[in-house]
């Protein structure tokens, strides 16, 4: 018998009791949720950032968390379960972000939150779209007034980011400060306005709709644009970093080991220890060490482990030649995925994905490749970014892994299918992403990826093979920095020998890891969690085993938690059985 909340309503003075059902009270409350508004997106363009308002949210989210342990998941359907842990681990996230005051530190070594505004910049296929792109680019002065005392109290308070993830940094802010507003990165979608513009008469006699948006354009990026950033310049160079800390472990910062703690069981969706993880990592490492040594015999290399991969970062045959190469290459291998999806699942995404570059404004500082999502309602695909910077550095017997993980069936499938789901599915759901099963997921589609033929020379096979060792050393590595207090130099050390990453995006990575606790422990707790799970239902199945079936329960719900996952694929197994 499910359980009855009394609901109280006051209409016209007069006081009305009327039943709700567990479901509809949890309907309710993510209504509420999904609803709420903490400023009026009309006066933030660009969102914001206050200290009170990160306060608020967290009130808000407490509220609503109380509203919700009322609800027994006894009395729900499977999919209203999962939206009810999901809900619950969402908002205690948004607690605990205010409660560790990680706001006071919106800079990571690859991004920030003046970085984080390349990603705005989009086609523009309407004068709405133009409009709407202006008024963000209007609104930056006021995102760096937000942002500035921020990170003051950051700094009084020991939680800015390690100094020594900063070399290089300067790139994130001086190539946009250009002497011509038409070499702005802001400027480029101006360039390229749809024709439509040319002839729709605009607010003043005699311009088009096409002449009034390049004149604000010009005066958004001359007046609005560049200031903001020769402000951060400023800020950055003689009021940030001079501050910065010297240490790089979160854990030597004020309540940092409670926060990693946090951040372990945010990011793995697990209740697991730094040294349970530590230890994975080293037992992983060794495994895959092993199946490295069986290639480097298999090609019949003369030489040390150390000289093998000194051969892979070296040896011309192994990089492109231009950054045009380099795209062809990976497009390639993008189509060559593409057709294999039918042999392994099900459903499949409507919203297509592009091929392209990582804007030259972050690439310095960006790893190899990413991809980037869209709604399911925006106009614009998603995109599977390759950096074409450095390209020494861009090996290409690691292409065929990358590009399975960030397009598909990796991220852009996973992404798309979560975006697309029905009605059922709550709307916070289908915009909700946790690394463990999204990360875990791409990393298992590199495993997938053999199956579907992608590796199709011992050096891709190793390619494969490094990029999952990149991934349990980054077990071993971020621990280290966060629990163990391993240096810098320490974490470069330990990943040189261990993978044949480039030395430029081993210290790329280093950089990152130092600056995100925790979240480089996601991709490979997720994977060998989806692997353990894929290993159980074969052996229980044997013939009857179905991959499409499999990857179906897998990804049929969005994104979940580990713990869901596993509960999901068990229930499947029984079921399966049971036929």
């Amino acid at each position: 018998m499910k359980k009855i909340l009394s609901v109280l309503l006051i209409v016209s003075g007069s006081v009305i009791l009327y039943a709700q059902t567990p479901s509809e009270n949890l309907a309710t409350i993510i209504e509420d949720v999904q609803d709420h508004r903490g400023y009026d997106r009309k006066d933030y363009p660009m969102g914001l950032f206050s200290k009170d308002y990160f306060e608020s949210e967290a009130a808000f989210a407490k509220a609503e968390l109380d509203k919700l342990a009322a609800i027994s998941e006894a009395d729900l359907s499977e999919t209203e379960a999962i939206s009810l842990a999901l809900l619950r681990f969402r908002l205690q996230e948004t607690i605990d972000y205010y409660a560790y005051e990680r706001y006071l530190n919106p800079l990571l070594s690859d991004s920030g939150f003046h970085s984080s505004w390349n990603y705005m910049v989009r086609p523009i296929t309407s004068y709405r779209q133009a409009v709407s792109y202006l008024n963000r680019l209007n609104a930056l002065p006021e995102a760096v007034d937000q942002y500035l005392p921020l990170l003051r109290e950051g700094l009084e308070k020991g939680v800015s980011q390690p100094r020594v993830i900063f070399n290089g940094y300067e790139s994130t802010y001086d190539s946009q400060i250009v002497a011509n507003y038409e070499d702005s990165f802001y400027y480029g979608p101006f360039k390229n306005l749809p024709s439509s513009l040319e002839f729709t008469p605009s607010a003043v006699e005699g311009q088009t709709q096409k002449d009034s948006v390049l004149t604000a354009a010009k005066r958004a990026i001359e007046n609005r644009v560049i200031p903001s950033f020769k402000r951060v310049k400023t800020f950055f160079e003689e009021e940030y970093f001079p501050k910065t800390r010297r240490t790089i472990g979160v854990s030597e910062t004020p309540n940092g080991r409670d926060y990693y703690q946090n951040r372990i069981n945010y990011y793995t969706t697990l209740d697991l220890t730094a040294d349970q993880i530590h230890n994975i990592g080293l037992e992983e490492v060794a495994r895959i060490k092993a199946e490295m040594r069986k290639i480097i015999a298999e090609v019949g290399f003369k030489g040390s482990f150390a000289d093998f991969l000194q051969f892979l970062r070296t040896d011309a045959q192994f990089y492109a030649k231009t950054p045009k190469e380099l795209l062809m290459i990976a497009r390639d291998m993008a189509k060559r995925a593409d057709a294999q999806l039918p042999r392994f699942f099900k459903t499949l995404p409507r919203k297509p994905y592009g091929v392209a570059p990582v804007p030259d404004a972050i690439a310095p500082k960006y790893t190899g490749g990413r991809y980037v999502g869209t709604s399911k309602n925006s106009t614009d695909p998603g995109y599977y970014w390759v950096n074409t910077y450095d390209l020494p550095s861009r090996p290409l017997y690691t292409l065929p892994s990358l590009t399975v993980h960030e397009a598909v069936p990796g991220h852009h499938l996973q992404g798309s299918l979560n975006n697309e789901l029905g009605d059922s599915i709550p709307q916070f759901r289908r915009n909700m992403y946790l690394s463990a099963f999204g990360e875990g997921w791409g990393l298992y589609c590199e495993f997938l990826a053999e199956e579907m033929g992608m590796y199709t020379t011992p050096y891709e096979h190793f390619g494969k093979l490094t990029y999952e060792m990149w991934r349990a050393c980054r077990l071993v590595v971020d621990t280290g920095i966060h629990a163990k207090g391993w240096t810098r130099d320490q974490v470069v050390a330990y990943m040189s020998e261990n993978t044949a990453l480039s030395i430029h995006e081993i210290n790329t990575e280093t950089d990152r890891y130092i600056s995100w606790p925790g979240q480089a422990l996601s991709y490979k707790i997720g994977e060998i969690k989806i692997r353990e799970l894929r290993k159980e239902a074969e052996a229980t199945l044997g013939a009857d085993f179905d991959i499409r079936g499999f990857h179906e329960v897998i990804l049929g719900q969005g994104t979940v938690t580990l713990e869901i996952l596993e509960k999901r694929v068990k229930e499947w197994i029984d079921k399966e059985k049971g036929n």
